[in-house]
């Protein structure tokens, strides 16, 4: 158990640790995702309460559309409006999710963020947590619309900076005020991740209801190469399990 609170090099220590070897005996990408999402739901706790310190944990995947279902393509074409679909279209698509409400503990009864189309950068700017998440991140927009696979090595070694809103409340990057922020107590959000070498960005992203300071943020930026670490297997094999889409990164 992990105080998000009072996180100590220690603890970081041991939960990396635990990530990098998770991918062991999956089967896909997305049963990984599931099993590093489940832990910090599990593991993050208040050390008096014993009570979970995270609402909901989601990991996120930029996908082709052309390589998504039906459904996923479907639902993502639904917030496209006026602009083309392609086959290399980028989509940020919900990988693993656990949380507080039934609906969350499965991608399949999510309602929304299934797969967010990503064809332009104005229409990124238009999902401001998203928008927040690539600023943050020192990522190019580009390097997400249309990643190249020769230009990725160097840019794959990169460590990452964190998605951190240390005041959930009110902030513009956490858009469902009403109906998330507010009626579940959602204190901070912190994010991590980076690049595959395919290019894919990879996002775990945690829904706290403890306010998470400065330095446990952090020292969340050495978790993203263990998640990354155990994710890799997965890179140009099997992504989803079914349905979700088909074997590609």
């Amino acid at each position: 158990m992990s105080d998000l609170l009072n996180f100590t090099l220690r603890e970081m220590t041991e939960c990396s640790s635990v990530l990098r070897n998770l991918g062991a005996g999956a089967a896909s990408m997305e049963e990984t995702a599931t099993r590093i999402v489940r832990y910090l739901y599990d593991h993050l706790r208040d050390p008096q309460t014993g009570q979970r310190s995270c609402a909901l944990v989601r990991c996120y995947k930029t996908h082709p559309f052309g390589e998504l279902d039906a459904g996923l393509q479907d639902f993502a074409r639904a917030l496209l409006g006026d602009h083309p679909e392609s086959p290399t279209m980028s989509c940020l698509t919900l990988l693993a999710t656990v949380g507080d409400r039934p609906e969350w503990n499965s991608r399949a009864t999510s309602r929304r963020h299934k797969a967010i189309p990503l064809p332009s950068e104005s229409v990124i700017t238009q999902f401001p947590m998203i928008s927040q998440l690539v600023n943050q991140f020192g990522l190019e927009v580009s390097a997400l619309l249309k990643p190249d696979p020769a230009l990725m090595v160097d840019i794959a070694q990169k460590t990452y900076n964190v998605f951190y809103v240390p005041e959930a409340a009110g902030s513009p990057y956490i858009p469902a005020q009403e109906d998330f922020v507010k009626p579940l107590g959602i204190a901070s959000a912190l994010g991590f991740g980076g690049l595959l070498p395919c290019g894919s960005l990879f996002a775990i992203i945690l829904f706290a209801k403890t306010h998470i300071p400065h330095e446990t943020a952090e020292l969340f930026r050495t978790l993203a190469l263990s998640a990354k670490i155990a994710l890799l297997p997965f890179v140009g094999a099997a992504v989803f399990g079914e349905p979700g889409g088909r074997s590609s990164a």
